[in-house]
Order: structure tokens, then sequence, then C-alpha cells
């Protein structure tokens, strides 16, 4: 399946290039905070982890308005983005001497300013988390989330 990321070049061994990814640290207005988990029927790196909102940055989108959609498409809130830094990470899985993902993350903090929480078909689940209870998931979290939440100062 082709992903709608951005392909940024091509060396024989990935279907997709270097992917960028775009995702939001959202936060609600008592300062917990949002996780959604892909169904595991969906494949995928991050499959039944716990992760961040976000998905591949299409060809056009700003980062920002990346973060936007895919936000409102995993979970149906609107965010506003109100922390514009950011330190992008990366993810290289190699499998047999070959790299089969290569994707960098752009994250931004953002907060819920509308809609309801309905996680997609394909994410399955969405929840908030107080940030003293992320420890109590760290199981289930994902490790590239775990060194997200942790640039912006969040343990867990």
């Amino acid at each position: 399946m082709k992903r709608p990321g951005l392909r940024l070049c091509m060396d024989g061994e990935m279907d997709d290039g270097i992917l960028i990814g775009a995702g939001a640290l959202v936060e609600d207005e008592g300062g917990r905070i949002l996780l959604v988990r892909h169904k595991a029927e969906r494949g995928g790196f991050w499959q039944g982890t716990w992760i961040l909102p976000g998905g591949m940055l299409a060809i056009g989108e700003t980062i920002d308005e990346g973060i936007e959609r895919e936000v409102a498409e995993e979970t149906g809130l609107v965010i506003e983005i109100v922390e514009s830094e950011v330190e992008p990470t990366e993810r290289i899985v190699r499998e047999d001497g070959r790299v089969t993902l290569h994707v960098v993350y752009i994250v931004k903090r953002a907060r819920a300013i509308g809609g309801e929480l309905a996680p997609a078909s394909d994410v399955g689940e969405a929840l908030w988390v107080d940030r003293d209870e992320m420890v109590v998931l760290r199981e289930e979290i994902h490790p590239d989330t775990v060194r997200i939440l942790g640039l912006f100062g969040i343990p867990v």
C-alpha cells in the first residue's frame, strides 16, 4: 500500500523513500494528553501501541495543515497549534540488512478547541491521559512516543 507521504529520495530498497510524519501532542483544558492506538489488523510499525495522533504529510500541505488534518481524521478533534518550536526525530527500521521504513517525525504541541473525541475506524482507541498516569501505560506506549514526550518534558 502506498502511503501519501512526501518522497524525498529513493534508494532502490524502500518503496516510499523518506517519509515525513506530522503529529501533535494534544492537550485538553485540564492538561491531559491525547493518545491513540491503531488497530492491530491495520498493520504497520506502530500498530497496537499508544502513540500521539498524526500521520504522513501530504504533498502540498504545510506542516501545520498536515498536523491539523491528521488529528481531525484520527480523532474527530479540531486543534490549535500552540507551540511551533520542534525538534524533529526519526525512525529507521532495518530488516535483513535493508531499510524498510525511514520516517522523520515533526510533532508540535496543540490544544483541542473543538470537535468530539471519536476514534477513526483504523485508530480503534483514543484516550485522554493525565501526565502523572503516563507511567502506568509505559509498557504500552511506543518507544518513539516515549522519546517524543520526553522532548516535551513529559516523563513516561
